[in-house]
């Protein structure tokens, strides 16, 4: 007999599988030993644990490799290099520009997306034949397609050509893929599974159930796959739906990320975290935190730091982006902590997500993916390609953002050099400015510069800052090129499976 929960055949590499079941929320689960496959997909409740341990993916990526591969690969974060402890020398390889194709974390962050892939393509495959009222089939069947679509955008932009896996494995022959699918072929599967998402998905749930996709998730998620395309009218167009359903910018910046307003209203979609569950609980303040900080980031005496911690430390240029008055700085990031002695030590570290512990080595701190001010801001982006306006909707789109950060307006004829944008590419270069503070340390900054195509150039310049700043780094390190902005395929990936590699 099979069992669902034990093992699963994906890229040829066996994953542990385990399905979970809800009880007080969509989060508060509890795991299930072992399933028998054939058996396990009867009811509505069986559809619903396999959904919610689709979820589960996400979060574990969302604790590292997210974050890794989306902030510390661009100009906003670095690492804080540890002299005593080098067993994480591959996540500054990243950093560095440097990650070979047999890196630990490049394999997990390929793992990870896939298991997630695993999941819903069984939830998929399966839904059809289990009996239960037709609207709940159709929203598991949305957030399976939700969730393979995020998936599959995450992989495409990092690596890709990569295998386009659309149903169950069944059998070890199905493990092996077709090889590499187009880009184009990838990115289509991700807009159809998004569209279908959209769809079926609800606009809202009650109390116990929020957290998972909506079709506002759906919607924002489709616009920016069309934006990674240069589809802006197609973008636009999504983008206008997602303005009818009722989201809207809190009124203070800081209340965004706060554990008390998870899932607000300026909230799409979030990954989800429980600080009162050991397994489901967030660590980014832990992570975050300078490893030579000892308490004095964290409040928490009994979690020691060491060579876990110290990643994702703010860049000097990403101090230096804000401007003078900007609140969203000294909310986002500080500069400096205070040691046990008393001492002011300048090592910056993320503040975003650090609220406090519930138990000690745990938060309850969600990591957001996408926000209504990132929709916004796509908005602007979007008018802009279509023809610049001075002081049209994109410019009041731009503003609302600033006015919050408590930053006066652009104009296209201010009389302030630095607050003035007079044409279409000065708009761009104010767009990608304002999405940088506005959404730092949130994941977006690596893709926004690819798809603006300004990585090479603003990354060579990040090199040389780095350089300059770092006491020992390996020889080519921060040597930027269009090569690199792809990442290599696992290595076992490339052996097992019989993919090509990237160049």
């Amino acid at each position: 007999m099979k069992t669902y929960s034990k093992y699963l055949a994906v890229g040829a590499v066996l994953i542990s599988l385990t399905a979970v079941s809800c009880k007080k929320s969509f989060l508060d689960q509890t795991p299930e030993a072992s399933i028998a496959g054939n058996n396990f997909y009867n009811s509505e409740t069986d559809i619903k644990q396999a959904v919610t341990g689709a979820y589960s993916s996400i979060m574990d990526m969302g604790r590292i490799s997210y974050w890794l591969f989306g902030e510390v690969r661009s100009d906003n974060t670095t690492y804080q290099n540890n002299t005593s402890d080098r067993g994480y020398e591959q996540r500054e390889f990243i950093d560095q520009f440097l990650v070979g194709a047999t890196a630990e974390p490049t394999q997990t962050y390929w793992q990870q997306n896939y298991t997630g892939i695993a999941r819903c393509n069984e939830i998929i495959d399966r839904i059809a034949d289990v009996p239960m009222a037709e609207d709940m089939r159709n929203q598991y069947q949305a957030e399976a397609l939700f969730l393979r679509g995020f998936h599959y955008f995450n992989l495409v932009r990092q690596f890709g050509p990569v295998p386009l896996r659309l149903s169950s494995t069944k059998s070890p022959a199905d493990a092996i893929s077709t090889g590499r699918a187009a880009e184009a072929e990838v990115y289509a599967q991700i807009i159809l599974d998004l569209k279908a998402a959209s769809e079926k998905l609800p606009e809202r749930y009650t109390a116990a159930e929020v957290g998972r996709a909506t079709k506002g998730a759906a919607l924002a998620m489709l616009a920016k796959v069309y934006m990674t395309q240069k589809n802006f009218n197609e973008a636009l167009t999504t983008l206008r739906s997602v303005q009818t359903l009722g989201y809207s910018l809190l009124a203070n910046y800081e209340d965004v990320f706060k554990p008390t307003n998870k899932n607000s209203v300026e909230s799409l979609f979030e990954i989800q975290y429980l600080g009162a569950q050991p397994s489901l609980s967030s660590n980014f303040m832990y992570i975050f935190a300078p490893y030579t900080s000892g308490t004095a980031v964290t409040g928490d005496p009994g979690s020691p730091l060491g060579g876990s911690s110290g990643w994702n430390i703010p860049t000097q240029d990403m101090i230096d982006a804000y401007e003078p008055g900007d609140v969203r700085k000294g909310i986002s990031l500080a500069e400096n902590f205070t040691d046990a002695a008393g001492k002011v030590v300048n090592i910056p570290y993320v503040k975003k997500y650090n609220h406090g512990f519930v138990e000690r080595g745990r938060t309850d701190d969600n990591f957001p993916v996408i926000r209504y001010a990132d929709v916004l801001l796509m908005i602007a982006e979007c008018l802009n390609e279509q023809g610049f306006t001075p002081d049209g909707e994109a410019f009041t789109l731009l503003n609302q953002i600033r006015t919050r950060a408590k930053l006066p307006a652009k104009t296209a004829a201010n009389a302030n050099a630095a607050l003035r944008v007079a044409n279409q590419e000065a708009f761009r270069d104010a767009i990608l400015q304002e999405r940088r503070v506005e959404l730092a340390f949130e994941n977006h900054r690596w893709y926004d510069l690819v798809r603006s195509g300004k990585a090479v150039s603003v990354l060579t310049e990040h090199g040389k800052h780095e350089i300059a700043q770092k006491i020992y780094i390996p020889a080519g390190s921060y040597q930027m090129n269009e090569n690199k902005l792809l990442l290599p395929i696992p290595q076992r990936e490339v052996n097992l499976d019989n993919l090509t590699q990237n160049p």
